[in-house]
């Protein structure tokens, strides 16, 4: 191996990864930071005062906080200088991502603007589109909207039954269909549709709510994010120019998937910002409630929820910035200016795409795993609207839907991993065949108890690595093309590479920080790394098992059974203790304390 493959796409599970080769958080340079700020003290400031507003749907609120937003320059983020935009990294526009979202339904209001609303024409727009729409919508003048969701195709995007047909005289589309459940629709300028041409060429506009035969449906009754727009896009003989193609016609599937790839990684930010602001809130409860006497805090059971959260919150911090950095690398090649740009950056784009569905994965679960937690620290209070968690419970079970369900995602992400080795991009196969000679002599490592620099959790992650190789290379061999029918086999395959993209990330940030000058929160982190390297060595450990008993039996499945032992097998860890070290931090500073 070479380490040319260390920052490919799923590049890591085959090759060690450096801690130096990793962004991590306490990296942020000082613009970072100062755009961090601006747009906490915007969301202090002017957002969460008006929440009650926002929530009863009071949109004249929500567009004109983006107008001022926008003021700010915080729209135009991901949008280059020449169209009016701040061209900011993709580092900082992950940061404001992180700290717009806690705003419930404004949060994505935002988000769907400056994510999958904005960055098709940013990406994929020709220079008039770009010079026409981008300056417009980085002040808020403009709105947009994404709408590709139909009532008969959801995950299954290409199955669209839009259509387009143009006009005799050759200068409009004619676009005849429904979108459905299209955020912002209601108050959006500008939508980015998909229809298909002459019936079959699936296609990306660029579509103005003033045009003609462009309407939109009533508001949608939804669970949560009540203060977000959410209607069908009704495109009656929907007059378009040809200038409003964006992209080539027949091609819209290079923006559509790319685009997702992006608001996966997007939304994974979000629940980064909402899983940190629900710890505080939790915790801060958990210091005021008493019971018997003493702040239910101080309660081991409610102790370990709060470190458990903070531990899995943790983990996905470091896997988000991490893979910002990657994309930082990649998309800052671009040139906007360029008459390529697009295709160079649907490639860089679609380079992460499997790290961005484990990403969305990872962060929709975790979130909604603290706000449940939450919620049940919060006892019966939970369950009153009075109450922010109350909230945050119903606004984050969408994520596990957008932008393509998890199960989606957990058959996509071993489907592109096996593409990218078959194209040559990553020698997976190779790996995996030269592990089984390895296996056979291999032998456990003995611990002392006392390792340097975390070693015990090193030879878990690269443990997991191995028993991921061994059995999605059996998986390979044994089902061929057959595979893509065995779903089980598929999403255990895409939890193992979940796991171990999570482990990995959380290990490199705090291998880096080694030297920090807090020692106590060193430790802190450290302890956060052995729980979860604990969590994710067993469940690997169960996930191979159940596959490996799916695909063989008898005497074979004995001995590969066996093999994994060897990769499992460590040393006791005391993750009580570690969990409450990690619970008295949280509870005393009432935050998110990495």
């Amino acid at each position: 191996m070479t380490d040319r493959y260390a920052k490919a796409g799923g590049g890591f599970l085959i090759e060690e990864v450096l801690p130096e080769e990793t962004f991590i958080p306490e990296e942020f340079n000082r613009d970072h930071l100062m755009i961090a700020e601006s747009a906490e003290e915007f969301l202090e400031r002017e957002v969460l005062p008006k929440i009650e507003e926002i929530e009863q749907q009071n949109f004249e609120v929500s567009i004109d906080l983006l107008k001022q937003i926008g003021e700010l320059g915080l729209l135009g983020a991901d949008i280059p200088e020449d169209f009016g935009g701040l061209g900011l990294d993709k580092l900082s526009s992950t940061l404001i991502t992180e700290k717009i979202s806690i705003a419930g339904g404004f949060g994505i209001t935002f988000g769907a603007h400056v994510g999958i609303g904005t960055l098709p024409i940013v990406f994929f727009g020709n220079k008039e589109q770009k010079e026409k729409y981008l300056p417009k919508l980085a002040t808020g003048e403009l709105i947009a909207a994404y709408a590709l969701t139909e009532p008969e195709s959801g995950s299954d995007a290409l199955s669209a039954r839009t259509t387009a047909t143009l006009n005799e005289a050759g200068t409009h589309y004619i676009l005849r269909g429904t979108k459905q459940w299209i955020t912002n629709a209601g108050i959006a300028d500008v939508f980015v549709a998909y229809a298909k041409v002459d019936g079959d060429k699936f296609t990306a506009f660029i579509v103005e709510r003033s045009m003609p035969g462009v309407d939109v449906g009533p508001e949608e009754k939804k669970m949560g994010l009540k203060g977000s727009s959410t209607c069908s896009l009704i495109l009656d003989s929907a007059e378009v120019p040809v200038d409003n193609v964006l992209g080539e016609i027949g091609k819209g599937h290079i923006i559509a998937f790319n685009i997702l790839n992006i608001g996966r990684f997007k939304l994974a930010a979000g629940c980064l910002g909402g899983s940190k602001r629900t710890i505080g809130t939790a915790s801060t409860y958990a210091n005021e409630r008493k019971q018997f006497n003493k702040p239910i805090v101080s309660f081991p059971l409610i102790g370990r929820k709060l470190a458990e959260m903070t531990v899995k919150t943790y983990a996905l911090e470091s896997m988000v910035y991490r893979t910002a950095g990657l994309m930082e690398e990649k998309l800052s090649e671009l040139d906007s200016a360029s008459e390529d740009d697009g295709t160079l950056a649907a490639k860089a784009i679609a380079e992460y795409a499997l790290e961005a569905s484990v990403n969305k994965i990872f962060g929709s679960e975790t979130l909604d795993f603290v706000v449940d937690e939450a919620v049940q620290i919060h006892g019966g209070y939970g369950y009153m609207q009075e109450y922010e968690v109350e909230r945050a419970y119903r606004d984050s079970r969408i994520n596990r839907i957008f932008e393509g369900t998890n199960e989606i995602n957990r058959l996509l992400i071993p489907d592109m991993l096996l593409r990218r080795a078959l194209k040559g991009q990553i020698p997976l196969l190779q790996a995996a065949q030269a592990l089984e000679k390895e296996l056979v002599s291999l032998m456990p490592p003995t611990f002392s108890g006392n390792e340097p620099d975390l070693e015990e959790q090193q030879w878990i992650l690269k443990a997991t690595k191995k028993i991921f190789l061994t059995v999605g290379g059996l998986a390979v061999q044994k089902y061929q093309t057959a595979l893509e029918g065995e779903q089980e086999v598929l999403a255990n395959l895409a939890d193992m590479i979940t796991k171990i993209y999570a482990l990995e990330s959380a290990l490199l940030r705090t291998l880096k920080l080694k030297d920090e000058e807090d020692q106590e929160l060193h430790k802190l982190r450290e302890a956060a790394v052995k729980v979860y390297a604990e969590w994710t060595i067993t469940e690997i450990d169960q996930l191979a098992r159940e596959t490996l008993s799916r695909m063989e039996e008898g005497d074979t499945l004995r001995t590969l059974i066996a093999l994994t032992r060897k990769l499992t097998r460590r040393s006791s860890v005391d993750t009580v203790t570690l969990l409450r070290e990690i619970a008295d931090a949280t509870g005393n500073q009432q935050k998110y304390i990495f």
